[in-house]
Formats: C-alpha cells, sequence, structure tokens
C-alpha cells in the first residue's frame, strides 16, 4: 500500500513536472492524500490497485500537486520581497 501511495505521488509530480517537498515520503503522502482527495470529488471507479482506485487516485495527487506548488511558490515570494524605506 505504501509502494502504490508512492508510485502514485511521483506520477503526480512526473505528470505536472514539478517536485512534492520530501522525497520519497513526500511522494508516498501526496498520493495518500491524493487518493483521497480524488476519491472525494471523483468517486471510486476504475482499476484498484492496493486499495487505491487508481485514475482518481492519480488526477487527485496532481490536483494536491498543483496546489502544494503554488502555494510554497507564493510563500517563496513573499519571503524574497524586500522592503526599502525611503527617508
Amino acid at each position: 500500500m505504501l509502494i502504490v501511495g508512492g508510485i502514485i505521488g511521483w506520477l503526480a509530480s512526473l505528470i505536472t513536472g514539478r517536485d512534492v517537498p520530501g522525497g520519497i515520503i513526500g511522494n508516498i503522502i501526496a498520493g495518500f492524500i491524493g487518493a483521497w482527495l480524488g476519491g472525494l470529488i471523483f468517486g471510486d471507479w476504475g482499476p484498484v490497485v492496493g486499495g487505491f482506485a487508481i485514475i482518481p487516485a492519480i488526477i487527485g495527487s496532481i490536483i494536491l500537486v498543483l496546489i502544494i506548488s503554488f502555494i510554497l511558490r507564493k510563500l517563496g515570494k513573499r519571503g524574497n520581497q524586500t522592503h526599502h524605506d525611503h527617508a
């Protein structure tokens, strides 16, 4: 089950072209949360492997990776801004 979750998270990061923070552990977490999210949005249809409905799980993981990437990019831009005081 962990392996399938990791593969789902890894596939989502490959498809989106964005890395999931945390390496292998991040991929596993993204796979599990993405599978849960995909199941909520799309239901449990398609082939099931290791307890995951693969198609909704991958779609949910892609959505999750894009959301995480967007949030991290916004936080990174906010942290890189400098404030100049003019006297």
